[in-house]
């Protein structure tokens, strides 16, 4: 048999459709506070969010008003998903020109009061410079970093408390088993500012202990020391300088793996 003649036989009217198509965008970025000249940064992972405007673009009554959420919207008949996700967070928050990725598709009926509405979920993290421009726009009327800490505590639109949590673990094996650390690091760095990048998504003993730390950074092949660099930024002993190297890995890189 044909397609054509398969297209005959083929009744649209069997199957439900869903209602709606959209993108929404997870973008997280790490914040640093130097609280003392002789001590590593803190750091905390933060999301951006918009608060979602009273009307939308053609001023009627909005969804989900006055409410925080993940930057998105419809995808046009004409783009994919990841076209309409970066089209809309320029959109929404000025913000352009970054790296992302889809992490997931959400299809849950009643997700959304609007009907059956299918999102496709994408995620980024860049270092805060590239959020520094951010502007609110379009349906959204304010846009916010918030700790992911705090960030499920908030009034959230539709099922957003559920993209961010899914979001978050992406972001944290994102961290823990790729380079993805450098972003936030000066080309050369301490032990200890490494640790708190990665302390911005666990508490696990292997990181979060300094002496465990220390000895577990020397051990990472994609990691070199700097023969004959060290600095006092982080502590007022001299402490040993370190930087990124290529080298493919294949697993966690933070973690040893439990055999068996």
């Amino acid at each position: 048999m044909s397609n054509e003649q398969a297209m005959q036989q083929y009744d649209v009217k069997k199957y439900v459709t869903p209602d709606g198509y959209t993108a929404d965008i997870a973008v997280f970025t790490i914040l640093s506070t130097k609280a003392d000249m002789f001590k590593p940064p803190v750091m905390d992972l933060h999301i951006m969010l918009i608060k979602r405007s009273m009307t939308d673009s053609e001023g009627r009554p909005n969804i989900e008003a006055g409410k925080w959420a993940l930057p998105g919207g419809f995808v046009a008949h004409t783009e994919t998903a990841f076209q309409s996700a970066a089209r809309e967070l320029k959109e929404e928050t000025g913000v352009e020109n970054i790296h992302l990725e889809h992490f997931g598709v959400y299809d849950t009926p009643g997700r959304d009061p609007r009907g059956w509405i299918i999102s496709n979920a994408h995620y980024a993290i860049v270092p805060e410079y590239q959020l520094s421009g951010r502007q609110a726009n379009d349906d959204a009327s304010e846009v916010e970093l918030f700790s992911v800490k705090e960030v499920l505590n908030l009034d959230l639109a539709f099922d957003h408390a559920r993209i961010i949590e899914d979001a978050i673990a992406v972001i944290r094996q994102k961290l823990l088993e790729t380079t993805a650390a450098k972003a936030f690091l000066p080309e050369e760095f301490t032990y200890s500012e490494l640790q708190a990048v990665l302390l911005t998504v666990t508490d696990d003993s292997a990181i979060a202990l300094d002496a465990a730390f220390a000895r577990k950074i020397k051990t990472l092949p994609f990691i070199q020391e700097i023969s004959g660099k060290k600095t006092t930024r982080t502590s007022k002993k001299p402490t040993q300088l370190y930087r990124f190297v290529d080298v493919k890995v294949n697993h966690s890189l933070y973690h040893t793996r439990k055999q068996g």
